[in-house]
């Protein structure tokens, strides 16, 4: 057991004893996270000066994630065999080259084939971030340290929005160089401050003789933890990251009959929420176990899904005034990013306790894989719901899958410290 626990959450420093890496994989997150902000609600808008309908412009989004899920494995195994620091800066780098290019476009097709490239560098960059970070910490820090990441990426996903206004103010151009500077800033200090990183592996690997080795996904599917974190990660980009950033823009303008602008209140209050309990929920996850960090995770989603479903009915099937509706909606927000926090450290936590220093880059790939397959099919089975029936229908939907996850959660395994090779 490593020193550094306490087995009290009260008495865990929340980012003392963490390893430098992790304040610079932040800091790399927050300007991957600032640019991509500040471009992405002008991807849309630029491939329309091109003529092409509001599919083809929103494709140029679904191409890059589509290139990331495809490319995860070519990710994985690059990351097995020149390791985690090279790997990550050299995505970054492709991904700021692509991006510099596509602010040079002429037509459509250059567009979506340099979105594409870049969806190549993305991947390589965030499953060899990932897999560095939980290596490069002890087993009772690596919740902290999951949530620190995600703290980085949250703030600069805030931040870029907000910037991107001033920016496609001056050019519908300029939000690509933008993002190709940040990427090259992010670049440049992961080359700089990761050079001298050093991989401390863990005791009990050393004293095992496995230090440097890999953790293949075979072994890894045999570990009911790790199958249960693949399933819950599945669930979180189908629900938190799929249906949350489709369907509820269009239940506020629709079936709350509000502005525009509530839809961005309620996504604030959700990131504020989150922001706050990030790093008290890695300490959660670092003293108190990876699963009870889980359940709040996977219960907090059930009920934030179950009082949208509330707020749906409220307002049209109760026939109450809208007031009730708005009121019960950022409570859902508030609740969704609360359970969000503990969902942005603890199933991270659980890949690097099953990882367990060695390298695993195809590990952590298909952990990143299952989020990224809930992105894609999460915005069209419930936007297919609410065709078909209404938006209560697909916020219970989402409330039934996420009771599912509870469960899944409620029967796994603890990893915190385990044994290294161990599989339950």
């Amino acid at each position: 057991m490593s020193n550094r626990f306490t087995g009290a959450v009260g008495r865990t420093p929340l980012l003392k004893g963490l390893p430098r890496e992790v304040a610079v994989l932040s800091g790399v997150a927050f300007c991957v996270a600032l640019g991509f902000g500040i471009l992405l609600p002008a991807l849309p808008v630029f491939a329309r000066t091109f003529g092409v309908s509001a599919f083809q412009a929103s494709a140029v989004i679904s191409v890059f994630a589509l290139a990331r899920f495809v490319t995860a494995p070519i990710a994985g195994t690059l990351v097995e065999k020149f390791g985690e620091r090279l790997v990550l800066g050299t995505g970054l780098f492709i991904v700021a080259g692509s991006s510099l290019a596509a602010g040079f476009s002429q037509n459509y097709q250059q567009l979506i084939v340099l979105r594409g490239i870049g969806g190549l560098g993305s991947s390589m960059f965030t499953v060899s971030a990932l897999a560095l970070l939980l290596r490069v910490v002890d087993n009772a820090q690596r919740g902290r340290a999951s949530s620190a990441y995600q703290g980085g990426f949250l703030l600069g996903g805030v931040a870029g929005p907000a910037v991107g206004g001033l920016v496609v103010a001056w050019s519908i151009r300029a939000p690509f160089f933008v993002y190709a500077a940040t990427l090259i800033v992010a670049g440049l200090v992961a080359l700089i401050f990761l050079a001298k990183s050093h991989l401390h592996e863990r005791e009990e690997i050393v004293s095992h003789g496995e230090a440097g080795k890999l953790e293949t996904l075979r072994v890894a599917l045999q570990d009911g933890a790790y199958r249960v974190v693949l399933a819950v990660n599945l669930i979180t980009g189908f629900l938190v990251l799929g249906l949350r950033s489709s369907v509820v823009p269009l239940f506020v303008t629709e079936g709350l009959q509000k502005g525009a602008s509530l839809t961005g209140i309620g996504f604030l209050v959700a990131a504020g929420v989150q922001a706050v309990l990030l790093l008290p929920a890695g300490r959660v996850s670092d003293t108190t176990g990876r699963r009870k960090a889980l359940l709040y995770g996977t219960i907090g989603t059930t009920i934030g899904m179950v009082v949208l479903t509330a707020a749906d009915v409220t307002v049209n099937g109760w026939g109450t005034t809208a007031v009730a509706g708005t009121a019960l909606f950022l409570v859902a927000m508030a609740i969704q990013g609360a359970a969000s926090a503990f969902l942005g450290s603890a199933p991270a936590a659980v890949v690097g306790d099953i990882v367990g220093g060695k390298r695993g880059g195809i590990v952590v790939a298909t952990f990143q894989m299952m989020s990224d397959v809930g992105i894609i099919i999460g915005p069209l089975v419930a936007g297919l719901l609410v065709d078909l029936f209404d938006f209560d229908w697909a916020f219970a939907a989402a409330a039934g899958m996420s009771l599912i996850a509870v469960i899944f959660v409620w029967l796994m395994p603890e990893t915190l410290n385990r044994r290294a090779g161990a599989v339950e």
